[in-house]
């Protein structure tokens, strides 16, 4: 793949931004021919204005990419054409009061790895494709090969042995701001920690993910099927009264640790 394109996969968090910067600086043999956002248009107003921040630095194009708003789909109600009942896609990991999530989680694949690999097949023009991705070395559990023959999937922050940690470290040396945590508002990966920190630090994106919380229990009370509530923390408590203060007695999972054992395919919160 000596003539391959050159494509970062930019989810605007810690990880990749810091990729993004190291490359610009020419830190890496070469650079890459663009970036791609895919955006579920349900980051924080932060990670937008970390975004547009990000570009400006950049000499190379970032592409934003979208398939649309991902919590308008987790709470569209759907009618099947051969029984008529209601249902729901399942594409959050949404906790019932007995702890489980509910599998076919398909947010990162629909909403994240769809749309990138679109717009890949598009710039690549029958070229194969290199594609940059943001894991550091504390997350190597996240790292899975690419799908598609014409495509290679490479990790340069495991590659130089960087952890999250010194991703931090680097934007400090270089004069840069602390970049923001890449996520949905309302993803249930949440640790208490970040739902205390949005809580407190981004008031209005925490109140969207409660609200978001209603509307869609409100959209799974006309689902035949489901007997239950879903919530966003896996304490089976509405978002806007749980206790937020210790993580080990809440036990809520981090994004990395959740009921099955893996993130989707790597590409959420670098």
């Amino acid at each position: 793949m000596s003539d391959a394109l050159q494509i970062l996969s930019l989810g605007a968090g810690v990880q990749s931004s810091t990729l993004a910067l190291m490359a610009e600086h020419g830190e890496f043999d070469v650079k890459p021919d663009a970036a791609i956002f895919a955006d579920t248009q349900d980051e924080s107003a932060q990670v937008y204005e970390w975004l547009g921040w990000l570009e400006k630095q950049l000499s190379f194009p970032v592409y934003r990419v979208t398939k649309g708003k991902l919590s308008d789909e987790a709470k569209t109600l759907r009618t099947s054409k051969k029984t008529g009942q209601h249902y729901l896609r399942p594409c959050l990991p949404v906790f019932f009061r007995d702890g489980d999530g509910i599998s076919g989680r398909h947010c990162t694949m629909d909403y994240k790895i769809a749309p990138i690999r679109k717009k890949l097949n598009e710039l690549r023009q029958g070229r194969n494709v290199i594609q940059w991705i943001g894991i550091s070395l504390d997350e190597t559990q996240r790292i899975k090969p690419s799908r598609d023959r014409w495509c290679k999937n490479v990790w340069p922050l495991v590659d130089r042995r960087m952890r999250r940690g010194d991703c931090f470290e680097w934007m400090k040396k270089h004069g840069y701001p602390t970049p923001p945590r890449s996520s949905c508002v309302y993803c249930p990966f949440h640790t208490d920690n970040e739902w205390r920190r949005l809580k407190e630090e981004e008031p209005m994106e925490f109140f969207k993910a409660v609200e978001f919380e209603k509307e869609l229990q409100r959209s799974y009370e006309h689902v035949e099927r489901i007997d239950g509530v879903p919530y966003l923390h896996r304490s089976g408590v509405p978002l806007s009264d749980v206790d937020l203060r210790n993580d080990m007695e809440r036990g809520q999972l981090g994004l990395w640790e959740n009921p099955w054992g893996e993130e989707c395919e790597g590409m959420c919160g670098v």
